[in-house]
């Protein structure tokens, strides 16, 4: 029988092996932490034949030592950087080793998929692209990053039309022959640099999953964008919703853009842009990006209407929590980084109180300080950010922030501080990971609503 072992035990390494299992593999899986959680997860997959290690971290030598022979594929899941020397010394020894996208891939690569990556934007773009799909009639589930890890879609071994995945940069690595019927790029800054180095590695994984897509769409107000890859791909669907990011000299021409308040393709009216429930010009982007995605794929364009129309929404992305008063109570705890962190405070309406901070990452924060300076009230920090954010506010001679910590304190404050001030907005835009304090920004942002939600007048 041939053997398998699946580094990391969360929802796709869980998928992975049991996708592995069904096939015939004598399948393993190894994960570095420990807690009650986990041991419930080891107990359901050990019942299905499948042997877990806890507080284990993935190395040849100790797998050895738990079992023979050692395996013929590793599957590693997302969350584990790619070039861990244990995994470089795997594969050295001849051992094929793939990312759980990856392995999904080859069993589903007998449907179309859409791939959607870039810095910002992905989930939104992700879900909607969907959403219009599934208005159309088609069966066309949103994965990876995502809704349900690409494995599951495996698993359930139900007939697709498309396949939708949001892909990261951490997944393309490991994906190496991943090929996307339709390749979507939305954004690009510096992120992520802990893991991938440097920003010319970061985009060049990324260029490669658009490289290997039958057909490419791109953001055309992503000057980076327009610079990076403009006569790389002359073949290329490109997007513009704001007509002053095309400056007329480079090799495209916008296929899909914004004219007299509606969204076009090949100058054809499709949507009138005030349907799209979303607030900001960064989600008439990522609308124009779903509408190519879905123009490309064969739906016609009152079904693309309708899906936008009806899209409530994107989870922790600008989330509307309710109102307390008049002021609205907004979360978007999405918001990882700076860019993301800038495009939510700028979307809203101001005067603002901010609450940011958590587990920091590298990048410019120019752009977010300048904005900050020009919509935000207050800024109430938390999390293992707070003190350098205070210092970097500090430098800039915006005096109104708060180190308040945790969440709690946080929501208390802004409340505390909304009574006396004409602020429209408090928003929870962290610009950080969460992972100094959350397991995830979902959980993070969860918090948040659980805490608004006794103070909400609508």
């Amino acid at each position: 029988m041939a053997v398998a072992h699946v580094i990391g035990l969360g929802r796709s390494g869980i998928a992975a092996a049991r996708l592995l299992r069904r096939q015939g593999w004598q399948v393993s899986l190894s994960d570095a932490g420990h807690s009650a959680a986990l041991v419930d997860r080891q107990q359901q997959l050990e019942q299905m034949g499948i042997q877990v290690y806890l507080d284990t971290r993935f190395s040849l030598d100790q797998l050895a030592a738990l079992e023979n022979p050692l395996p013929q594929r590793v599957i590693v899941s997302p969350g584990v950087p790619w070039d861990l020397p244990s995994l470089v010394e795997a594969r050295q020894r001849g051992i094929e080793m793939m990312g759980e996208l990856e392995f999904a891939w080859r069993n589903l690569r007998q449907f179309p998929w859409i791939g959607i990556t870039g810095t910002n934007g992905k989930t939104t773009t992700t879900a909607l692209t969907a959403a219009i799909l599934q208005r159309a009639g088609l069966k066309a589930p949103a994965c990876g990053n995502i809704g349900y890890s690409a494995c599951e879609l495996a698993l359930a071994g139900d007939p697709l039309d498309w396949v939708v995945a949001e892909i990261s940069s951490y997944q393309i690595e490991s994906a190496s022959t991943l090929a996307p019927k339709i390749g979507v790029w939305t954004t690009f800054s510096p992120d992520h640099l802990e893991r991938h180095g440097s920003v010319e590695c970061y985009r060049a994984i990324k260029a490669a999953l658009i490289n290997q897509s039958e057909h490419k769409v791109l953001n055309g107000d992503d000057a980076i964008l327009q610079q990076g890859t403009a006569w790389r791909w002359p073949e290329a669907v490109w997007t513009l919703a704001q007509p002053n990011a095309y400056t007329g000299d480079l090799p495209f021409v916008p296929r899909v853009d914004i004219q007299a308040g509606w969204a076009r393709v090949d100058q054809q009216p499709i949507v009138e842009v005030h349907r799209l429930k979303m607030h900001g010009v960064h989600n008439q982007q990522n609308m124009l990006l779903a509408i190519a995605a879905a123009h490309l794929a064969g739906v016609e364009p009152a079904a693309i209407a309708e899906g936008i129309a009806t899209f409530p929404g994107v989870p922790h992305r600008l989330e509307q929590v309710g109102t307390c008063g008049q002021v609205n109570l907004i979360n978007d705890s999405k918001a990882t980084n700076y860019e993301a962190a800038q495009t939510g405070l700028a979307a809203v309406q101001g005067p603002t109180i901010l609450i940011a901070g958590g587990d920091p990452k590298k990048g410019d924060d120019r752009t977010w300080i300048q904005t900050i300076h020009q919509k935000a009230a207050y800024v109430l920090l938390i999390g293992n950010a707070a003190p350098a954010f205070a210092q970097r506010l500090h430098d800039t001679q915006f005096s109104n922030y708060e180190i308040v910590e945790t969440m709690d304190r946080a929501v208390t404050r802004a409340l505390e501080l909304a009574k006396d001030s004409p602020v429209q907005s408090i928003l929870l835009s962290p610009a950080c990971a969460s992972f100094d304090q959350y397991p995830n920004f979902e959980k993070r942002g969860d918090h948040f609503k659980a805490l608004c939600q006794p103070y909400l007048t609508e």
